[in-house]
């Protein structure tokens, strides 16, 4: 075992195991271990290094700002976290919408959950097999019970509906629909395997909270900043001008820097008041500079190359003799595996080479950078082919 996992053995909880490999350094999609061996990356951190690793522009705006002005906390106002606020407005397509910063996917959840509290209403209803995150009112959020069970009670209020069942969810709703405060979903369910909603259903969720007077809440954790080839995935399934009224966001914001951020619109925003909820690193001028750099980057012909790059990538899998179906959008799919070894593929990869996910037994899930190339993607799928390969004879063998 290497001195780094020795380390890591020795000095951190066991919450994540020991890790296979100690990575040393990065360069776009990209990875060395410290034993030099080289992997292409098709994880990005759990789709976080939108650009890549060390992208120059995301180390020199990072570098210029630490050198300026670093950690001032929100008792001031700095000019990264305003411009990243203004932009993160304008792509969510409402002037009078007000953005709250804070570091993760999961923190933004906890004040999606503390904007829908507000509300005075006290049902929430969320996905069964949903994740929002492990905090304790984001693992609330969580359709997983067996995330939840060992830090029972969670907060109450919240009910699970079957992803996808929009009469499912109509029922829930007309149970008491004056006391439902907001419905939470992913645009993509991606620890669950990768698994879109439904024609539809988003657009129902949309018609059924202005029925009633329900916050619709998108975490766009995972799938928002160009993962999906739109900025946010909810564009793909709402019409031109209709958006949910929060949504949450994180991973990919910062290209490798911890930012979340929540937007929301006017009315729904205006429940903060000052005092109401805050984090003392949202907003910090080098994680707003990293965020900059990356909202700068992702432009509509970048959004272009994501869809355009998504869809070869998937056609491509498609063709593979262990995969069954590709799920998802941009470059956030799901191959579902024609057995069972999702799992074992992830080890495996990393002697082909890969750095892989599997998200349940039968699905492996890509969230490469969105800087990939196009050359990269194919060997990718050159080894991915031996590796299944591979394991379906181990399989048969046994």
């Amino acid at each position: 075992m290497s001195e780094i996992l020795t380390g890591w053995q020795t000095g951190l909880m066991n919450n994540y195991g020991t890790p296979p490999i100690a990575l040393v350094k990065g360069e776009g999609a990209t990875l060395i271990d410290d034993s030099g061996n080289t992997y292409i990356d098709l994880l990005a951190g759990i789709a976080v290094n939108a650009l890549g690793h060390a992208h120059p522009a995301v180390v020199q705006a990072v570098t210029e700002q630490i050198n300026t002005l670093g950690h001032v906390s929100n008792l001031f106002a700095t000019e990264p976290a305003v411009k990243v606020a203004g932009e993160l407005v304008r792509r969510f397509g409402d002037p009078d919408a007000r953005v709250f910063f804070c570091n993760s996917g999961a923190e933004a959840n906890e004040a999606a959950f503390k904007l829908a509290r507000l509300t005075g209403k006290r049902r929430i209803l969320a996905a069964q097999h949903g994740f929002h995150g492990r905090t304790m009112g984001a693992l609330a959020l969580t359709g997983q019970p067996d995330k939840r069970k060992a830090f029972e009670p969670v907060p109450s209020g919240v009910e699970y509906y079957p992803y996808g069942d929009l009469d499912y969810l109509r029922k829930l709703v007309e149970v008491n629909p004056a006391d439902v405060a907001a419905i939470f979903l992913e645009p993509i369910q991606g620890e669950t395997g990768v698994i879109p909603a439904p024609e539809g259903f988003m657009e129902g969720i949309r018609k059924l909270c202005d029925d009633h007077a329900i916050l619709m809440v998108a975490d766009e954790v995972q799938t928002g900043v160009g993962r999906t080839g739109d900025f946010f995935a909810f564009e793909h399934d709402l019409p031109a001008g209709v958006r949910p009224d929060v949504v949450t966001m994180a991973k990919g914001l910062g290209g490798g820097l911890p930012i979340g951020a929540v937007i929301a619109t006017e009315e729904v925003a205006k429940t903060f008041t000052p005092g109401s909820h805050g984090t003392t690193f949202g907003g910090n001028p080098i994680a707003c500079a990293a965020a900059s750099t990356v909202l700068d980057t992702v432009d509509d012909a970048f959004l272009s190359e994501v869809v355009r790059k998504g869809k070869i990538f998937a056609e491509e899998l498609r063709d593979l003799d262990g995969v069954e179906e590709v799920r998802g959008r941009g470059l956030m799919l799901g191959a579902v595996l024609k057995r069972p070894v999702a799992k074992q593929a992830v080890p495996a990869g990393l002697k082909h080479g890969l750095v892989l996910n599997a998200p349940s037994d039968a699905v492996v899930r890509f969230t490469p950078p969105l800087v990939i190339s196009d050359d990269e993607l194919a060997e990718a799928v050159q080894r991915l082919d031996a590796l299944l390969n591979e394991l379906n004879n181990s399989e048969e063998e046994n």
